[in-house]
């Protein structure tokens, strides 16, 4: 089973994207986040030609919004709403082998990391303690968590690590807070379980003039799986080359493979 995660900043703006990552990559599943449409102008037909009837979706006019998308039918669609807020950051399916998918577009945080100042930031990191609470009932389930989850939580999942422990996406009370999310949850990040040395970024920002020539990118991106299942994953990957698309979204493709169950 294959299952790739990618923020795709605007579904119907780069839809011939998401068309071409389907057709190239035959995922099982895909999730997108930021996909900036409201349920009724979803691109259902264009999802039923490429062969991916089964949807679960939850979207709001030009901000947020979650999609789930597969090839076999999708059970028990669900979301929860976090820190008080209905603004579409989570959304959940089970699969038919009992595997539940949970889509997630954790907060940016804004510019400033101080949340007595910065409620954008003071909402992450609530975000992120709801989050930890949450994990410890999935300890023992078969899931997977996948989405832009806006942490870079190593030293190599930055460009710098000492020029942006000060930058919002890698300061410490975010890496240790992902890492709380990770441990209540028994989380296996599935990437860094098939790539554990090494840079390796899955956002690179518009402002750079060569994004590919400078490389300063951050993992923001991830796909991580609960204890049960961690011995199935098979390969995980970042799609880099897909930044290089026209017209991209800023963060590029994630991809996870399992063996089947």
């Amino acid at each position: 089973m294959k299952i790739i995660t990618w923020n795709i900043n605007s579904v119907r703006l780069r839809l011939p994207l998401v068309l071409d990552l389907l057709a190239q990559q035959q995922p099982d599943i895909l999730c997108l986040q930021e996909t900036k449409c409201p349920d009724d102008h979803f691109p259902h037909d264009a999802f039923d030609e490429a062969g991916y009837a089964h949807r679960a979706i939850r979207g709001e006019k030009g901000y947020n919004g979650m999609a789930i998308l597969a090839r076999q039918p999708l059970y028990d669609i669900r979301h929860l709403n976090w820190v008080g807020r209905q603004d579409c950051r989570h959304l959940a399916a089970t699969l038919e082998n009992g595997i539940s998918i949970h889509n997630f577009y954790i907060p940016a945080g804004g510019d400033v990391p101080d949340p007595a100042t910065n409620d954008k930031f003071a909402h992450k990191l609530e975000f992120l303690k709801e989050l930890e609470e949450w994990s410890r009932d999935q300890a023992d389930q078969r899931a997977v968590l996948v989405g832009d989850l806006n942490i870079a939580p190593r030293d190599d999942d930055v460009w710098s690590h000492k020029q942006l422990l000060k930058i919002i996406s890698h300061t410490p009370v975010e890496t240790d807070g992902l890492n709380a999310v990770m441990a209540a949850g028994g989380w296996q990040d599935a990437v860094r379980q098939m790539i554990p040395e090494g840079l390796l970024y899955s956002w690179w920002s518009y402002r750079a003039r060569d994004w590919d020539a400078a490389d300063k990118g951050r993992r923001l991106d991830h796909i991580w799986v609960t204890t049960p299942l961690r011995d199935q994953i098979k390969a995980a990957t970042v799609l880099r080359e897909v930044r290089g698309w026209p017209q991209p979204s800023d963060h590029a493709p994630v991809v996870m493979e399992m063996q089947p169950s």
